[in-house]
């Protein structure tokens, strides 16, 4: 195994380029977010904003970071936007798969925490436009955070290293990325770390996005508006509303269920199942989708 590619050192060497573009791409953006939705800059930290005020932040930071990803692929990576991951092939089949797999997984959870105490069921309630809000935001967000950790990051960092070395480095920069989330600790981003190489891991076979996208979305809407958790320390309005007597490495806390140990064991064996799905799948570079953002 060549755990550093030689003449691959463009790879990390674009990645190191993009920190600072990113970082203020994401400011700028996020910032005129806030300012559509109306929130209070100077107590952003301790307001709690609405689902309609994410979804239009989200939304802003998402065009900000594929901007700042287009931009790079074009002018510095020299390559097609659509090369780090919208490319042709199994597109339903990775989309479907990968929606089912973060419901089964959150239902899975969600049974075991309520079966063991950690969690108490409080009831039921429906808010369709809270809903809505809430899909349309976790779209944005897996959007725009695979785009940037596996299209981006991942795609580059394959050029320098070995696959599975590319694969440990961007699932910790993918952690490092949520280490400024609300009532984060070690345990959660231990957990987002295993949750970046089960991103990642398909990728690496692939080059496609689709699957990474569709499960990033559906473990967090599953995971946030479905069952009642905080989602990486973010809380939103929730179909079921749940409560917890005692904040644990059990029940994930604040945190949600990203800061569970049995979240930490459903991914690793989420991870085993998807090696065995996707380590035969070849990629094409000749199928990529004649996107207008090419």
């Amino acid at each position: 195994m060549e755990i550093v590619k030689t003449n691959g050192s463009e790879g990390w060497k674009n990645i190191l380029k993009i920190v600072i573009p990113y970082l203020i791409f994401l400011i700028i953006f996020q910032a005129i977010g806030m300012l559509l939705a109306g929130v209070d800059f100077h107590n952003n930290r301790g307001s709690q904003k609405s689902a309609f005020q994410l979804n239009i932040i989200y939304f802003m930071s998402m065009v900000g970071i594929v901007g700042v990803v287009w931009l790079f692929r074009r002018k510095v990576d020299k390559k097609t936007f659509a090369s780090i991951g919208f490319i042709k092939g199994f597109i339903s089949r990775d989309l479907i798969l990968g929606c089912v797999l973060g419901f089964v997984i959150m239902l899975f959870g969600f049974i075991v925490l309520i079966v063991t105490n950690q969690i108490e069921y409080v009831k039921f309630q429906f808010n369709a436009f809270d809903l809505m809000n809430s899909f349309t935001m976790f779209v944005f967000v897996a959007v725009a955070e695979e785009v940037f950790a596996r299209g981006y990051i991942l795609n580059n960092l394959m050029v320098s290293f070995d696959k599975y070395v590319a694969l440990v480095i961007s699932s910790l920069i993918f952690s490092l990325m949520h280490v400024a989330n609300s009532d984060v600790n070690f345990v959660g981003l231990i957990i987002i770390f295993l949750s970046g190489i089960l991103l990642g891991l398909p990728y690496i076979y692939t080059k496609k996005l689709w699957f990474p996208i569709a499960l990033h979305f559906s473990w967090n809407f599953f995971q946030g508006p479905i069952f009642g958790f905080h989602v990486s320390g973010i809380e939103i309005p929730t179909l079921l509303v749940t409560r917890y007597n005692a904040a644990n490495i059990w029940n994930g806390g604040k945190f949600g269920f990203e800061g569970s140990v049995v979240s930490a064991v459903l991914l690793v064996l989420t991870i085993v199942f998807i090696y065995f799905v996707f380590r035969k799948r070849i990629p094409s570079e000749s199928d990529e989708i004649n996107l207008f953002i090419n």
